[in-house]
Order: structure tokens, then sequence, then C-alpha cells
């Protein structure tokens, strides 16, 4: 059984090898090189031709000097709580946008609950930046927000360029990644044990909260994980919706790599925020897997 089981994994292993490990080590080397005016903007650079004499020379330059500059530096510290707390706010919003979408789809005959699956999917068929784009032209001063609202006889809002855009960029963006996983949860749930709760007289805010919302935690922490991760290192949406001076770590990643130039800073930035965001996952995978053994 081990035999064909770890065959089973030389493919995954590989795909991890190649897409993750690789550029991580990549970056990872970057991280720890230092800028200079050249091509590429980073040394130390492997002379190949001393042979061994020149691959130790390489790693004997390799140095912290990066990580002890964004140690420092107060502005990568504000954007990285600025993308935490964006993050957040945006996960925590489509959670209580999503949840309601999901249990009601949930709750719909097969036909109805597969259109409006596919409905919630149907956003994936168009480019994302098309996506956000297209909200510059809703949220914009002349903008057909403000121009519903100048029907409603409602003063005009400046939306565009301000935080708020960027969380309405947010969820919007992120909503199907926590809206799949709810439904998934809440698809699978036994309506026996709803039944049971209401035959023991048990009102349906009880049972929702006594029932299905513990056995919907599973799908909860999955859609907050699919949304929080991305939101943190977004890049795209801060941009166009935030403005110039919106303050999120992918931006200031961008900024460094194709402004500044300044590779192996931005690669620094990158690494730590990696961490930042493996840390959880790690430890809430060790947890789960102490839960499966204790119900073992």
């Amino acid at each position: 059984m081990s035999r064909p089981r770890s065959r089973a994994a030389i493919l995954p292993g590989l795909w991890l090898a190649i897409l993750f490990a690789f550029p991580f080590l990549l970056v990872l080397r970057l991280s720890l090189s230092d800028t200079a005016l050249a091509i590429p903007p980073y040394a130390p650079q492997i002379d190949w031709s001393r042979g061994l004499d020149g691959l130790k020379a390489f790693f004997a330059a390799l140095d912290f000097e990066m990580y002890r500059r964004l140690g420092s530096d107060r502005l990568y510290f504000d954007a990285f709580i600025s993308s935490l707390q964006f993050a957040a706010m945006g996960t925590v919003l489509a959670l209580l946008v999503g949840y309601p979408m999901a249990y009601g789809m949930a709750r719909c005959r097969p036909g109805t609950r597969n259109i409006l699956l596919m409905l919630v999917i149907l956003p994936f068929w168009t480019s994302f930046l098309i996506r956000v784009y297209a909200w510059v032209g809703i949220l914009k001063p002349q903008g057909l927000l403000n121009a519903f609202l100048g029907l409603l006889h409602i003063p005009p809002v400046d939306l565009l360029y301000t935080p708020a855009a960027v969380q309405i960029g947010l969820v919007y963006s992120y909503l199907p990644f926590m809206v799949l996983p709810l439904y998934a949860a809440l698809e699978r749930l036994d309506q026996t044990l709803l039944e049971a709760a209401a035959d023991l007289g048990s009102p349906p805010w009880k049972s929702f909260w006594q029932v299905t919302w513990p056995l919907s935690i599973p799908g909860v922490i999955a859609g907050c994980l699919l949304c929080f991760i991305p939101m943190v290192g977004e890049f795209v949406i801060p941009d166009l919706l935030g403005g110039p001076g919106s303050l999120m770590i992918g931006r200031s990643i961008w900024m460094e790599f194709f402004a500044n130039r300044n590779w192996p800073f931005a690669s620094a930035v990158a690494i730590v925020l990696l961490v930042t965001l493996i840390a959880p996952i790690l430890l809430y995978q060790r947890q789960q897997a102490k839960a499966l053994e204790a119900g073992r």
C-alpha cells in the first residue's frame, strides 16, 4: 500500500517543486542579495568560471541587509498593518454577504440551485482586471452610482479613490471564493437534524445557531482563508480603486520592483508576507489533524 501511495505523490510533489519551491528559492536568493546598478539590478552573481570558488564567494556575499532595512522602515510596517486590516474587514464583509447567499442556494430546489451556482461562477468567465476596472465607471463622480442616486434625488457620493472603494472591490472580487466553500458545507447538511430539532421544540433561529452554524464552520474557515490570503497581497484593486494614496503591501512590492528597481528589497518584503500568511495555515492544519486523531 505504501508504494502506490508514494507513486501517487510524485506528480503533486513535482508540481509543488516546480511552481512553488523553485520560485520561492529564487525570491529568497534575491532577498539575500544587495541592490546594484547593473542588469540584473542585484549582486552577487555566481561566477561559474571560477568553479567551486565562485560558488563559495557567492554564498559568502549573501546577507540579511534587506531584512534589517525592512525592520527599521516604518512605511512597510504600516503597509503590512493596513493590508491586514483591509483583508480582515473584506473577509468579514464577504462572510456576512456570502453566508446568506450560500444558505439560500443550499435550500433551493436542485434545478434552481444549479442556476444560482452558475451565476456565482459566471464572473470568472471575464478578466479580473476588466471586472475591477468596471467599478471605476460605477464609482467615479459622474459614474453610474451617482446617476442612479440623482434619479432618487439623493446627493452624490465621492467613493472612488477611497478606502471604501477598495473594500467594495475586495468584497466583489473575492465573494465567490467565500460562497463556494460555504455552499459545499451547507449543501451536505443533513436536514433530518433540523427536523429533529424542530420536533423537540427548538425555534428556527436556535436550530440555526446550534445545528447549522456549527456544521458549517469548516466551510466558513475555508472561505475565510481563500479570501483573506489573496486580499492581503492584492495589487490591482488598491491601485485602480484606491488611487496613488492607498497603502497596501502588494502595491508597495510592485513599486519596489518596477519603479525603484530594488529587487532585493521587494523580494524581502514578499518573503515576509509569505511567511506571515503561511503561519496561520500551518497552525490550522495542525489543529485539524489533532481533531481528526481525537475523533478516531
